[in-house]
């Protein structure tokens, strides 16, 4: 609120504070039309709730009222002058005196100057020590001093990490200044491709066989060819980028955690520039297949679900049925990296960005969700909150490998077992 209309009551007679507030909404409704209509302005939030504190003094009436106010300043003068219209409340005469008008902008300003002096006095106490600057510095150089070497892998003697061998997961860059920059910040599972070059080097490709492959590049035009050139030759599991215009030799640690942290699934950046990204390998695709097939089989519209039941028991069959404009705009989903949230009507809520989508389910209301359709990967993570948020449906482009745990009262399934 704004404003603070503060005013004194008299009233000959003994009255109670719902007689004065009824008073107030009585003898102002109409008086200057629909925009001044206090029950309005309250329903719109322009006006807070209007507070009433009252004393007896023998047989009159003496009290305060507050008006809180979010109007203009000419405005909140206007209503303050229409609650010295009422003469009467109950059956008594009444006189109503505004005392004053306070800016209540004025008083948190006036907080504000307050605090920021307390903090300007902490921070002048809290000057850096010469002697801890010191200390610091010399602890980056030992830290410095203890990173791992650069080596040389394989027959063409690529730029890599010590960690290559060993590591499950292998980091893919540019060359070798880059190789540097993350070894410096602990990522020693990481080799370069030896330049921008037509051709990925064979020891790459033999390690993308056996080990799961982060692509990072620069976030610049340079870095997109480098994407467009290799996605199409060996098997990539994620893209990473730099920030938009940086190259990943001058990233800082954190700005690498960051860009590992938002990295994307081959497919989808493939996708993203229009070009074909290489086979996986067989015995992985074969995974995937089952492990779709075994959340959903039967064709759409009639999805056919089993529910969770002892091994003993032959589990009951969860029917469900899917309309038909809903699976058109399933399919026109693709590519499109969206997302649409149905309630249990079927009626579209919503559409978004899928990597909004995390987000906006968290802060949505139980049950207020019953079916997700997207085109992105169906997570652990996504559907554990669905779960919480007790979504009953989530419909992806495809399902995450790293599935460990499935909601009993989620049922999830891929475009694939659709159309």
């Amino acid at each position: 609120m704004k404003y603070l209309i503060r005013a004194r009551l008299e009233v000959d007679g003994r009255v109670e504070k719902h007689d004065v507030i009824g008073a107030i909404f009585g003898q102002t409704e109409s008086l200057l039309g629909s925009d001044f209509s206090l029950e309005e302005l309250q329903n719109k939030d322009k006006l807070g709730r209007i507070h009433v504190e009252l004393k007896y003094q023998g047989t009159k009436t003496i009290g305060s009222i507050s008006v809180p106010s979010n109007l203009s300043r000419v405005e909140t003068a206007i209503i303050a002058a229409m609650l010295e219209t009422i003469d009467k409340i109950g059956p008594y005469p009444a006189k109503i005196t505004i005392e004053e008008i306070r800016d209540l902008r004025l008083e948190r300003l006036e907080k504000i100057k307050q605090r920021a002096r307390e903090l300007l006095r902490l921070m002048k106490e809290k000057e850096p020590d010469i002697r801890e600057i010191i200390r610091e510095v010399l602890q980056e150089e030992q830290a410095k001093a203890q990173v791992a070497k650069l080596v040389e892998y394989g027959p063409e003697r690529l730029p890599a990490g010590p960690g290559v061998e060993k590591a499950d997961t292998i980091i893919v860059v540019e060359g070798r200044s880059d190789v540097n920059t993350l070894l410096r910040y602990g990522y020693t599972n990481v080799i370069a491709l030896g330049g921008a070059r037509e051709k990925v080097p064979e020891t790459i490709k033999r390690l993308a066989e056996q080990k799961k492959v982060i692509l990072f590049v620069d976030g610049d035009r340079g870095g997109e060819l480098i994407l467009k050139n290799v996605l199409p030759q060996m098997k990539v599991d994620y893209v990473a980028r730099a920030p938009e215009g940086r190259e990943v030799e001058s990233l800082t640690g954190r700005e690498i955690a960051q860009a590992l942290s938002q990295m994307k699934p081959a497919e989808i950046v493939a996708r993203e520039l229009g070009i074909e990204a290489a086979e996986k390998p067989a015995e992985e695709a074969v995974k995937r297949e089952e492990e779709a097939a075994a959340e959903a089989k039967p064709p759409a519209p009639a999805v056919q679900e089993k529910a969770a039941k002892p091994p003993e028991e032959k589990p009951p069959t969860v029917k469900f049925t899917i309309p038909k404009a809903v699976l058109e705009a399933a399919k026109e989903l693709r590519g499109t990296l969206e997302a649409i949230v149905y309630d249990k009507e079927w009626r579209e809520l919503d559409r978004l960005k899928v990597r909004e989508l995390y987000d906006y389910i968290s802060k949505s209301e139980p049950g207020r969700i019953y079916a997700v359709v997207f085109d992105g990967i169906i997570t652990q993570r996504l559907l554990d909150i669905a779960s919480e948020k007790g979504v009953g449906i989530i419909i992806g482009n495809r399902i995450g490998n790293k599935i460990t745990h499935k909601p009993t009262n989620v049922k999830f399934l891929t475009f694939s077992d659709l159309f």
